[in-house]
């Protein structure tokens, strides 16, 4: 009887131990080093090259942002939106813009080591966190990876065609996919190897991989600005006319849609090991690739919408069918090039961010330490680099995964919005004297209670937006928003970070939330399932691996993350 009394004692503390355990392990934050040094220690005792400077960092973030799209998305949407579109891509890029302020102010303040929006919540906020947000954007890339390797099979097939020897000679199953069979098994031989040479390539080094992306990425904003050029001289201007035709919600529309355009400037943030003056280098190679795709996609979209009428715009390749139509074949041709270059990029910068985000996550132990290990002369995350690509190449050679598309960007705006939230949560004074209790709840607590609030906010607006209720119901949350923001402003006190600043926090941050989950609730249905079930997948693994093996602070085993040196900034 007394052995028996033992063991349920025992069963019954041991039960509210664990979850003390998981609950203490989920909260850990990451904190940053007081000291002004660069250097960072690994477990494989080999680091990360600092070999890219501000012209790769722009160039990696125009390489991951436009692709194949710039040629199709500008004239689908331009179809409903009429000539108004060149708005869309205005607002939606001015909604970036925001958010890559925010981006660009942690890029500053956290500039020795990768990890991006990852590494920024484990920060701010905390370890569970962290991982839920990697999660998100994880399945994000390995899914958009899959499908861009498939797009980028089907036009160097299309390509090949062009020549006779090998026009209506290629069978399906090697570059545009096989039939499906078995509800999702479509086999494609091309699109594995081409991620193998790709993936060998971000082997070698990032050097190499550097100059490929400079090669692919010069290829393509060339031709983009050529077709610009040309269809310059074959505008006629009273086809803007009327200019939105279908009055300013389809252009408020077209900006949700052609918000995901603009989506990969963040990837200049997972190169913060690797840029040689990343406090001063990491915010302008935001900005400045961000800026760089705005001023190339208005102006493809102001040649696509003059050169033909609006209506008349293709649905499968509306800018190639333009040119066709005016007599211009061969631009058709570029199109195609640029094409296969704007998908090549945008998958070699897709895996390279995707390797090093596994990488932060090894060394913090949050995943298998041998995602830390370091190649001792290539000086790249070589196993990383290799998983990524062994589920590419899986994900891309046996399934249709362009039926999953509409479960993409989640990752993506959860990211944005957490990193907005960043911003502020890092920027409040004295984050241990916030926690303390000075009436019914904390100030650090009633600041995040706002953040949330702001988001819910957003969520609903988007709702209402999308189910065309009435306006008034639309005005409610953006009023509550408004308050929440006032209440931020008002009710915590702000401290100037190291590096670069974002203007108006905590106004700036509350609007790319609030605008971030807008777009959520745009999102399929289907969007909405996945993340709620990949987040309690998530924290199962968490609660199984994640919690008994992570160590922020460990001096021994893990990274040491430091600011860049105060020359650095000059």
């Amino acid at each position: 009887m007394r052995g028996e009394k033992s063991s349920i004692d025992h069963s019954a503390s041991s039960s509210p131990s664990c979850f003390a355990h998981f609950c203490s392990s989920a909260l850990r934050t990451k904190t940053l080093s007081p000291q002004s040094e660069t250097s960072v220690r690994v477990i494989s005792g080999n680091g990360l090259v600092r070999r890219l400077g501000l012209f790769d960092l722009i160039l990696i973030g125009i390489g991951a942002s436009i692709g194949a799209g710039i040629f199709v998305v500008t004239g689908t949407v331009a179809h409903d939106a009429g000539p108004g579109v060149t708005i869309s891509f205005i607002l939606a890029g001015a909604s970036c813009v925001l958010n890559a302020l925010c981006y660009a102010e942690l890029a500053s303040r956290f500039p020795a080591v990768v990890g991006g929006a990852y590494l920024y919540t484990y920060t701010a906020f905390n370890e569970l966190t962290a991982f839920l947000v990697f999660a998100q954007l994880m399945l994000d890339y390995h899914i958009g990876a899959a499908s861009i390797a498939r797009s980028l099979a089907s036009y160097v097939v299309a390509v090949l065609e062009l020549f006779p020897i090998f026009k209506g000679n290629i069978p399906s199953w090697i570059g545009h996919g096989s039939e499906e069979f078995l509800g999702a098994l479509s086999i494609n031989v091309l699109a594995p190897i081409l991620l193998l040479l790709l993936t060998i390539v971000l082997c070698w080094g990032v050097g190499e991989s550097s100059a490929l992306n400079l090669v692919m990425t010069t290829t393509k904003v060339i031709i983009v600005i050529f077709v610009v050029i040309v269809g310059a001289f074959k505008i006629d201007v009273s086809n803007w006319s009327p200019f939105a035709p279908n009055g300013f919600k389809a252009i408020l529309t077209g900006a949700t849609v052609v918000f995901f355009a603009y989506v990969g400037f963040d990837a200049v943030a997972n190169s913060a090991e690797e840029s040689k003056r990343p406090q001063r280098d990491l915010p302008l190679g935001i900005m400045g690739s961000l800026l760089s795709c705005a001023a190339l996609y208005i102006g493809v979209c102001l040649v696509i919408t003059g050169m033909v009428p609006y209506h008349s715009l293709g649905e499968e390749a509306p800018l190639a069918e333009a040119f066709t139509s005016k007599g211009l074949k061969y631009v058709s041709i570029l199109i195609s090039i640029g094409a296969v270059a704007g998908l090549t990029t945008t998958l070699l910068v897709g895996l390279y961010v995707q390797s090093r985000l596994y990488l932060g996550l090894g060394r913090d132990g949050l995943l298998p330490s041998i995602f830390a290990k370091v190649h001792p002369t290539r000086h790249t995350p070589i196993h990383s680099q290799i998983w990524v690509g062994i589920v590419a190449c899986i994900l891309a050679g046996l399934f249709n995964v362009h039926v999953l598309s509409h479960i993409l960007s989640v990752g993506s705006l959860t990211g944005y919005s957490v990193v907005s939230a960043c911003v502020v949560t890092l920027r409040w004074k004295d984050k241990t004297s916030s926690q303390v209790s000075r009436g019914w709840i904390s100030n650090w607590r009633e600041g995040v209670l706002c953040l949330v609030i702001i988001a819910c906010c957003g969520f609903t607006a988007g709702a209402i937006y999308r189910f065309d209720a009435s306006l008034f119901f639309l005005i409610v949350p953006v009023v509550i928003a408004i308050f929440a923001t006032a209440a931020l402003y008002r009710r915590q006190v702000y401290t100037d970070p190291p590096g670069f600043s974002c203007p108006w926090v905590p106004i700036v941050p509350a609007v790319c939330i609030f605008f971030n989950i807008f777009l959520f609730a745009q999102l399929h249905f289907e969007a909405w399932v996945r993340f709620l079930v990949l987040g309690i997948i998530s924290i199962g693994i968490y609660a199984f691996y994640g919690q008994y093996h992570a160590d922020p602070v460990s001096s021994n085993e893990t990274v040491i993350y430091h600011r860049a040196p105060a020359e650095e900034t000059k």
